[in-house]
């Protein structure tokens, strides 16, 4: 029998070499070297081949050519719901057919709950198959009756053996056209010899996995570990060879749970869901602003309300800031869910051209809830309630706040400046400091009265009122 030809990986920057080492030569990271198998022993054992050797994906032709793109045929993206509004939302609109979607987050968070809750309710309509290699099929049976799922079309397998997974799937009475693995760290393929969860058994199992998908069009759910640092488990180019990567995110000790895109082939990727964990499983959130929202029935000093926007949706969402005298030379400037080098940067503005100084304060600024707003429309926000806390005078009750504050004192507009006056409204607010740009015209909103602003000290003006 040939001997397989093997190369060692790092699973930092991908770099090869042909023996092991401690530390990679390319981007200096240790213990990063792992075994990888270029070409199997047996060319006879169960489709090692790469896609270019058998042929490409299906439908596509074995020797491809250079082609218009204006003469390309457009088929129209198949999606089928997942019976989830907010993951429907978060996967641009549904499952598309033959993707593969990578769903990460912390232990416990519930991801292998929200995989179970959509494919027992798929199962009615489309064949599905749920592939644990951490539970045995009690555990997965018990938490779904646990959850009051539907049993009666939903099929489970417990295998580790990515060659059994992919046989028994093609020998099944339906086929099934949705598949989940959980997870995708305890998966392994007889092709190498390295132990399941190293980097080039989950590159290997995640590509046999891929090219089932490509090929007979099943959608696949893959789940993933996640690393003390926050990122998934293996290899960074398995984030590559997937369609969309989706993250669980949650505070310790929250029911609430996030489900963000990071990565989507197939929809935009500021897209947001909102969970609520409870003894049924998860449920959606369908007012999302309510649980970002402080439910205090009264103003509070260091507080202030925005509206961001996550993919098409416009949050309201609580900004709360302490300002307290600091004992250090160097005061501490910290943010949750603010980029911190910008606080800096408002505070100078606001020093400059707001004539407030906090150069001797420390100033702290979470945003409620554990969103992490990366817009600039929170500049305005942050700022007004850097002022409340320091002037420990909280701001008119039903206020909300929105825009960008340039280095000149200049308040400037956001996009979509209707839509979130509108979600303001909605949620009965009756004064809004916005951009002068984003202004409606007069009488647009009858209980929601607009201050459009175009300085910095109008701004601060308007919210002392």
């Amino acid at each position: 029998m040939a001997k397989a030809k093997t190369a060692y990986v790092c699973s930092e920057c991908g770099d090869s070499s042909s023996k092991w080492q401690g530390q990679c030569g390319e981007c200096g990271a240790w213990n990063t070297m792992s075994e990888f198998v270029i070409e199997p022993a047996s060319a006879g054992k169960g489709g090692g081949a790469t896609p270019a050797r058998q042929g490409g994906w299906a439908g596509r032709p074995e020797a491809a050519g250079i082609t218009a793109l204006r003469n390309v045929s457009q088929d129209v993206e198949v999606r089928v719901s997942t019976t989830i509004g907010e993951l429907d939302r978060v996967l641009g609109g549904g499952l598309v057919e033959g993707s593969v979607v990578l769903v990460g987050g912390d232990p416990g968070i519930g991801k292998s709950t929200l995989l179970l809750q959509a494919l027992a309710l798929m199962s009615a309509n489309v064949p599905a198959l749920y592939v644990t290699g951490e539970e045995s099929l009690a555990q997965v049976a018990g938490r779904a009756q646990r959850l009051g799922l539907p049993l009666d079309n939903l099929h489970a397998l417990a295998e580790t053996c990515v060659e059994k997974i992919l046989g028994q799937a093609a020998s099944a009475k339906p086929s099934p056209r949705l598949l989940v693995a959980d997870s995708i760290q305890t998966l392994w393929s007889e092709l190498l010899t390295a132990a399941p969860g190293s980097v080039s058994q989950v590159r290997e199992s995640a590509a046999r996995l891929v090219r089932f998908a490509k090929e007979t069009g099943t959608s696949v759910f893959l789940v993933g570990h996640v690393t003390k640092e926050g990122g998934i488990a293996g290899p960074r180019v398995l984030e590559h060879m997937v369609d969309a990567v989706l993250y669980f995110e949650g505070e310790s000790g929250s029911r609430f749970r996030v489900l963000r895109a990071f990565k989507n082939r197939f929809g935009a990727v500021n897209e947001l869901g909102v969970f609520a964990m409870g003894d049924k499983g998860l449920r959606e959130v369908p007012n999302p602003s309510a649980i970002f929202l402080s439910g205090s029935s009264t103003a509070q000093p260091g507080s202030a309300v925005m509206v961001t926007r996550e993919g098409t949706r416009p949050l309201l969402v609580e900004v709360q800031a302490l300002v307290d005298k600091s004992p250090l030379a160097n005061p501490r400037r910290v943010a949750l869910g603010l980029e911190q080098n910008r606080l800096a940067m408002l505070l100078a503005v606001l020093h400059r051209h707001g004539g407030v100084g906090v150069f001797d304060q420390d100033v702290f600024v979470n945003v409620v809830g554990g969103i992490r707003v990366q817009e600039t429309a929170a500049d305005l926000p942050v700022l007004l309630a850097v002022l409340s806390s320091l002037r420990d005078r909280p701001l008119a009750e039903k206020t909300v706040a929105f825009g960008e504050v340039g280095l000149s004192g200049e308040i400037r507009p956001v996009p979509n400046g209707e839509e979130r006056l509108k979600e303001a409204a909605t949620h009965g607010f009756r004064r809004a400091i916005v951009p002068k740009a984003n202004a409606p015209k007069k009488g647009a909103y009858k209980d929601l009265e607009v201050i459009a602003v175009e300085r910095l000290s109008e701004a601060l003006e308007a919210a002392a009122q």
